[in-house]
């Protein structure tokens, strides 16, 4: 029988959080660890997280490391066969969600990553919304809901710190095509997510995902497709911007100067997929 982890980064949000421990607790069967990473120290938070889940594995950054950080050490540091990535505001609506999942990982050897349709507030139709259409393979997951084969992220580079925040998800599914593993969307459960509009800023999060795909593509695509895929990449993005207005546009070359910081980086851990594998992962939904 596998063994299921779970995992949470969370960040001054008491009251997402005590919500999201309720729902663990009450879990049946239950998983065999809860781990649950602070990132950026604050003592009331610190104290709820003791106070709702008392046999949690608690990490704390005391100065904040971002969440792609915090979930890497997580899955390295996991006991379970399986890890189901939660946010502090999502939590499985079916209480026997671990016995709904465990077999699909038992029944296929080559699942990488499993997530499931969300409801939330962020997008209000999904609330009531009962069809989310069939499995199929994807280029991307969320961590507010997925589960992961902790061995095979083990193989992989896995999530890149560097990134902070953002991006993981789409760079880790192309990791995952290139070796030949699956990512799978499928309704098999739900996720409630709450979607906290805290700590969220619209152009921030333009800028770490424009910067972090770029960084994911000089990482990952093969060259010599790799400098047209990063030109289109910088079209893509400031398009967006020109669409957003005036005020976008003049703030765009900020994430420029970023990504090309991290550049050296990049080449340092470049790990290709193949072409073939890459244009696999384009293609997907």
């Amino acid at each position: 029988m596998m063994t299921v982890s779970v995992m949470i980064t969370t960040r001054d949000r008491i009251v997402d959080l005590r919500r999201t421990c309720h729902v663990l607790q009450r879990l049946n069967p239950a998983p065999l660890e809860v781990l649950i990473t602070i990132d950026g120290f604050t003592e009331d938070v610190h104290e709820a997280v003791k106070t709702e889940l008392q046999q949690a594995r608690v990490f704390v950054n005391q100065v904040g490391l971002g969440s792609v950080a915090s979930r890497d050490r997580m899955m390295r540091e996991a006991r379970g066969d399986l890890v189901l990535a939660l946010d502090d505001d999502s939590y499985p609506e079916q209480l026997d969600c671990i016995a709904h999942i465990v077999p699909l990982f038992a029944q296929r050897p080559k699942l990488a990553v499993l997530h499931f349709p969300q409801r939330t507030d962020e997008y209000p139709e999904t609330l009531a919304q009962t069809d989310f259409g069939a499995e199929h393979s994807t280029r991307s997951f969320a961590n507010s809901g997925a589960v992961l084969r902790r061995s095979i992220y083990l193989q992989l580079p896995g999530f890149e710190p560097r990134f902070f925040h953002m991006y993981e998800e789409p760079d880790y599914a192309l990791q995952c095509v290139g070796a030949r593993y699956d990512v799978l969307f499928s309704p098999v459960i739900t996720i409630r997510h709450h979607y906290s509009g805290q700590a969220r800023n619209e152009m921030r999060v333009h800028h770490r995902h424009a910067r972090n795909e770029l960084w994911s593509t000089l990482m990952r695509c093969p060259f010599p497709f790799a400098f047209g895929m990063v030109a289109g990449r910088v079209f893509s993005q400031f398009r967006y911007a020109c669409k957003r207005g005036w005020s976008w546009v003049v703030r765009e070359p900020s994430w420029w100067g970023q990504a090309l910081s991290g550049i050296p980086s990049c080449l340092r851990k470049r790990t290709p997929v193949s072409w073939a594998s890459y244009k696999n992962w384009l293609a997907l939904p």
